[in-house]
């Protein structure tokens, strides 16, 4: 189980590789959304927004309207697939991360990340 500010340097991680992906395959594959990311064992939810500049980085602070992207996942896993050592396709496979999301969303996402 990792801390929420070992959660907290992960998406702020997270924020960074989004930084380092190219203009072309971000307007390939970015749309403007919402994302929400729940930690279940730490009862925390981290809020950030996606658009074709990258990804904003992750706060506490709910958004006025629901997410569009909505991610839960536990904390070791979070910081294990920030750092590579987790497969995402793996990981929704065996049910340690859910993502509640549009089909065509699911599949930028997988580009990305």
């Amino acid at each position: 189980m990792a801390s929420v500010e070992e959660c907290r340097a992960a998406l702020a991680k997270l924020v960074a590789q989004f930084d380092e992906i190219g203009d072309e395959d971000r307007a390939k594959h970015v749309v403007e959304r919402t994302v929400s990311c729940r930690v279940p064992d730490l009862d925390v939810t981290f809020y950030g927004r996606l658009h074709h500049d990258g990804l904003d980085p992750f706060t506490e602070e709910p958004p006025a309207d629901p997410a569009d992207v909505k991610l839960t996942i536990g904390s070791g896993d979070l910081v294990a697939l920030v750092d590579g050592e987790l497969d995402l396709a793996r990981a929704l496979l065996g049910g340690r991360v859910k993502i509640d999301a549009s089909f065509g969303d699911l599949l930028r996402l997988r580009r990305l990340i």
